[in-house]
């Protein structure tokens, strides 16, 4: 029986993945083997002495302390994608709100609530609406900063609302790279994009290289006026920066999902509270994607969307499986199969994957492995931690 436990209130489409003869899943699970979260800002001190793994419902592990798991084995997992639907359709609505004032002009109607004589009423209508002119979308230039899920999403919508759309990412993938239409030029720096586009939206995660992109200096490079979206993380955009340009007119409009004081009131502003991911099927999305990664995860040891450990997937347990945290250094592997063999016992299968400073591996053995072989697997220097999964027998 594995016990999850789980923080902030997790769709129960995602809940029902796991099988009540096989997980105890509680807000209130004592010595949890994973954590399962949304939102909730995770502190070290919460996370138990049996916690293998960490499953944040969306995108951002910026509420999971990822170093701190790191070293002590925790895989923390992701959902890239679940909610890409769901903030690419924000991101069209923010597209639109900036470039027609849908928000003044309801504003504006709703001032004359008092009037009930029709023909006066239309008449100021009529008389008033030239405040709320706009501009079409049809031909305007699309900057994309970040080309993933979401950005090649955005993309795409944008090409099919008659955009010229400008893509730049120096991190793109070869599988996100399949995902972005071939109409998307492809821009070598942010300069050059900055200086074309009648709209920038930034689709980037939040990372040291990432904090501050949009600053004094990337903004002295934009078009006179263009309109900024940001639906990624509020700490890339430095706000000091934002207020002078918006106070220049070198930014026309600033639409984002996180509210910041000193901006609230400005006219050019449009801040909404967070909304990117809430929607019901993002939150399903999101939740189901994380039961079943963990899932596999547990069962399997096969790791999938981990933003610490790499992809590692075995998924017959031939045997009976261990599984192996450790620090990525040379040797480590051959120190473990030593332990083995001086047991004689027969590895069945291996796989060991890498990634940065810390290494993974699935050894599924022929003998059912004992509490010895765990502590001389375990005391080897580099090793972080050992973990027995399914076996036959």
């Amino acid at each position: 029986m594995y016990n999850i436990r789980t923080y902030n209130a997790i769709a129960s489409v995602g809940l029902e993945r796991f099988s009540p003869a096989k997980y105890a899943v509680s807000p209130d699970s004592g010595d949890p083997d994973a954590l399962l979260l949304r939102s909730h800002k995770l502190k070290v001190e919460e996370i138990g002495s049996q916690v293998c793994a960490v499953a944040r419902a969306g995108a951002g592990v910026n509420n999971v302390p990822v170093q701190a798991c790191s070293d002590r084995g925790i895989v923390v997992f992701n959902t890239p994608g679940a909610n890409a639907n769901s903030v690419k359709e924000l991101v069209l609505t923010a597209l639109l709100l900036s470039s027609r004032d849908v928000y003044g002009g309801i504003d504006y109607v709703r001032s004359l609530a008092s009037i009930t004589d029709e023909a006066d009423l239309n008449s100021r209508v009529e008389a008033e609406k030239k405040r709320f002119k706009g501009r079409e979308l049809v031909g305007k230039s699309l900057g994309v900063v970040g080309l993933g899920a979401i950005g090649s999403m955005v993309a795409r919508a944008g090409l099919d609302m008659g955009m010229r759309v400008l893509g730049y990412d120096p991190a793109l993938s070869v599988e996100a790279a399949w995902r972005i239409p071939a109409e998307v030029e492809r821009m070598e720096n942010l300069a050059g994009l900055f200086a074309q586009a009648d709209f920038v939206t930034i689709h980037v995660p939040l990372m040291p290289a990432t904090e501050g992109m949009i600053n004094a200096e990337s903004l002295s490079a934009f078009k006179d006026g263009s309109a900024l979206l940001n639906f990624a993380r509020q700490p890339i955009v430095d706000t000091g920066a934002l207020t002078a340009a918006l106070a220049s007119g070198k930014v026309g409009k600033y639409v984002a999902d996180f509210p910041v004081p000193g901006l609230i009131d400005d006219p050019r502003v449009m801040l909404t509270p967070h909304l990117g991911a809430s929607t019901e099927e993002a939150e399903e999305n999101c939740a189901v994607m994380a039961a079943e990664q963990l899932i596999r995860f547990l069962e399997t040891g096969s790791i999938t969307n981990s933003v610490n450990y790499p992809a590692v997937s075995m998924e017959s347990v031939n045997g009976f499986r261990i599984a192996v945290t450790n620090r990525n250094v040379p040797g480590l592997l051959g120190q473990m199969t030593s332990v083995l063999a001086e047991r004689n016992i027969n590895v069945i299968d291996l796989i060991n994957k890498s990634r940065d400073d810390v290494a993974y591996n699935l050894i599924d053995l022929e003998a059912r492995p004992d509490q010895g072989l765990l502590d001389a697997i375990g005391a080897i220097e580099a090793v972080i931690n050992v973990r027995v999964l399914a076996g036959k027998g």
